[in-house]
């Protein structure tokens, strides 16, 4: 496998040791709800995902298997979405997430993360060829039911609430409420789950900003000063690990624009 783009910012904050990561796992994975792993080698793979050293947790996590398998999704997602220079290999990645992701469900048919991490993967994947197209293939109807099982298995999964939410609102402005509709996408809808998803995880700046892109989506100009100030207020968040620091430099980055 070609070598991953490195990590750009100072992890040096991230480091974690095993007793350090499990102090502070709850607020870690406020967005995920993970449970702690048993195994000290998957224990290894999040150190080295939290650090953002995201193709050594995806190859630990790999080697490890069992809830490793998550840890792998996980790197590799984020990696994928947010380093990953080329559009061919983010997209390829994507689908390897999803496929990974279904096998898992099909071991483990109660690991919440199974579902999520196949929703987004395959949501980021719809992104890239087109929304309208993904609604084409039928991937819209998947996302949505694998959300909808990941909330269902793990109610205070943040993260998928965002991604929930996100759907709806994608969809409403891709193809108008009428469209949207055949796709199960409502506006009520859409914003609760935004909602949700701060309510259950208040420091997280991407729940901040796809809550932004949200309500301008699906509310147009009217919501547009609340979704600067929550792009300012995900910018002002403090990161605990790699992947949230990514999170509020995009923040910083739409504030330039």
């Amino acid at each position: 496998m070609a070598k991953w783009t490195a990590f750009p910012y100072d992890n040096s904050a991230f480091v974690y040791t095993p007793a350090t990561l499990k102090k502070h796992w709850a607020r870690l994975h406020a967005g995920d709800a993970e449970p702690f792993p048993k195994d000290a080698d998957v224990v290894q793979a999040w150190i080295h995902f939290h650090a953002g050293e995201f193709q050594a947790a995806y190859d630990a996590g790999l080697a490890a298997g069992g809830a490793g398998i998550t840890v792998a999704n996980k790197a590799q997602g984020i990696y994928a979405n947010y380093l990953e220079k080329k559009e061919k290999v983010k997209l390829e990645m994507f689908l390897e997430i999803a496929e990974r992701a279904e096998a898992q469900q099909a071991e483990e048919p109660k690991n919440a993360n199974a579902y999520y991490w196949q929703a987004y993967a395959l949501g980021r994947y719809g992104q890239g060829i087109s929304v309208a197209k993904a609604l084409a293939q039928g991937l819209g109807t998947k996302v949505k039911g694998a959300l909808e099982t990941t909330i269902k298995l793990a109610p205070k999964h943040a993260d998928a609430h965002i991604a929930l939410g996100a759907f709806h609102a994608e969809v409403i402005d891709k193809v108008g409420k009428l469209l949207g509709k055949t796709q199960g996408a409502d506006t009520a809808t859409g914003l609760k789950m935004f909602e949700q998803a701060l309510k259950l995880n208040p420091t997280s700046a991407i729940a901040m900003i796809e809550r932004a892109n949200g309500l301008v989506m699906l509310e147009g100009d009217k919501r547009m000063k609340e979704a600067e100030q929550l792009y300012a207020d995900a910018a002002a968040c403090e990161a605990m690990d790699a992947m949230e620091l990514l999170d509020i430099e995009l923040a910083k980055e739409e504030l330039e624009e």
